[in-house]
């Protein structure tokens, strides 16, 4: 199994990013789909999650500014991020879940700074 992530990188506060996560060796429609993030000295948090079904939830913070989507026919995992704010700076990751498997990417930095 194998999660991908790209697209991060720096980008000045009020600015957008897409990041994406190709998947492989998962039968990708039946799993959940997440992005999660970690910063210096905190702890790895869920910022966005896409269900097989369909179903999305978010992270209070990150409501109204990130959305998650997903393409089944190209197994890969979106996250589109607009107004970025400095606090947004972590490395994100992307994740897959079924059950009691779960899968990690390597991660991709995203800096948010002037």
């Amino acid at each position: 199994v194998q999660l991908v992530e790209s697209g991060g990188g720096l980008v000045q506060p009020g600015g957008s990013l897409r990041l994406s996560c190709a998947a492989s060796g998962i039968l990708f429609s039946m799993y959940g789909m997440g992005w999660y993030r970690q910063a210096p000295g905190k702890e790895r948090e869920l910022v966005a999650r896409i269900g097989s079904g369909y179903t999305i939830n978010y992270e209070d913070s990150v409501k109204g500014r990130f959305t998650i989507s997903r393409d089944n026919a190209k197994n890969r995992v979106y996250l589109q991020m607009n107004s970025l704010k400095p606090e947004d700076t972590a490395v994100y990751y992307c994740n897959a879940q079924r059950s009691v498997e779960r899968y990690w990417g390597q991660g991709t930095q995203v800096t948010v700074s002037s």
